[in-house]
């Protein structure tokens, strides 16, 4: 049975190209094609160097906002240490012919990492501590706080308790949940990713090129990106990866990013039947806590 949520507002090729024509007419008469429904958006290819983001449910709208907010102050800080983000270079407002805002950003190239092995990922985990040594910085008042990423972990126990229940198998990952709850609280607001998944970081050309999909982006606590480390690595990586942040995070912070990384691999071991790649990150994620 499909996990994916169904689209509630979908658009064709006329109406994308209509849209373009009113909004941003010197760049309505370039090459469009549909490229990928994702869960939040529609994403659209126009001409060879852009990509049209557009919301295909009501609750993705308010990440379009936020994407729209944060990219322009998070982006030239990623890009200072050689990581490309899709700040927007059109940033579209409700009209008549689309009811929720939108976005034309520039078309990153690039290889996921979920289709390359764990020990040629690793090679770059040093390059996604420096990353996050960048992003992980005070977020202002402003920033977008997410409803679930980035918060503290016991606001998801409920959540997660009949989730490890289904799971009761694999015992590393109660484990870590309990670590995760009895760690001490984040008490750092920082700009976090929030959806740092293998889908979500690009490699080309032998080297981390890119962050994309901020959606999620959220201030709050570190620990949640941290936990790609059991998403993207082999144990191998994953210690490369912790030394070269030993300056930054203490150990409640890797605790409680452990937990995290069996709350995401359960989201995404039960919420994507029509989504394999999915599906695959979470199984190697728990494979990875049961290794240490």
């Amino acid at each position: 049975m499909p996990d994916s949520p169904a689209a509630e507002h979908s658009v064709d090729e006329e109406q994308v190209r209509t849209l373009l024509r009113h909004a941003v007419p010197d760049l309505a008469h370039l090459p469009l094609a549909q490229f990928a429904d994702g869960w939040d958006n529609s994403l659209w290819r126009l001409g060879s160097e852009l990509l049209i983001r557009l919301p295909r449910r009501a609750l993705a709208v308010p990440l379009i906002g936020h994407e729209q907010r944060a990219l322009p102050e998070i982006g030239p800080a990623l890009a200072a240490v050689g990581i490309r983000t899709p700040v927007p270079i059109f940033s579209g407002l409700p009209k008549a012919d689309f009811p929720w805002p939108w976005s034309i950003v520039p078309w990153i190239a690039g290889t996921p990492p979920s289709q390359l092995p764990r020990a040629e990922n690793s090679q770059r985990a040093p390059q996604l501590a420096g990353s996050l040594g960048a992003l992980h910085v005070t977020a202002p008042a402003d920033a977008p706080r997410n409803p679930v990423r980035g918060r503290a972990l016991v606001t998801r126990d409920e959540a997660m308790r009949p989730r490890l229940e289904q799971f009761s198998e694999h015992p590393a990952l109660g484990a870590a949940w309990s670590a995760g709850l009895e760690a001490p609280r984040n008490t750092e607001d920082v700009w976090v990713h929030g959806d740092l998944h293998p889908g979500n970081v690009l490699v080309d050309e032998g080297r981390l090129s890119a962050l994309i999909d901020f959606g999620d982006v959220t201030t709050g606590d570190p620990a949640y990106d941290l936990a790609s480390s059991w998403m993207l690595f082999d144990a191998a990586g994953r210690d490369a990866f912790r030394a070269a942040t030993t300056a930054r995070y203490d150990e409640a912070t890797w605790i409680r990013a452990r937990a995290w990384a069996a709350y995401i691999a359960l989201v995404f071991m039960t919420q994507s039947d029509d989504r394999p790649d999915h599906h695959a990150v979470g199984s190697r994620t728990v494979e990875a806590l049961a290794e240490g």
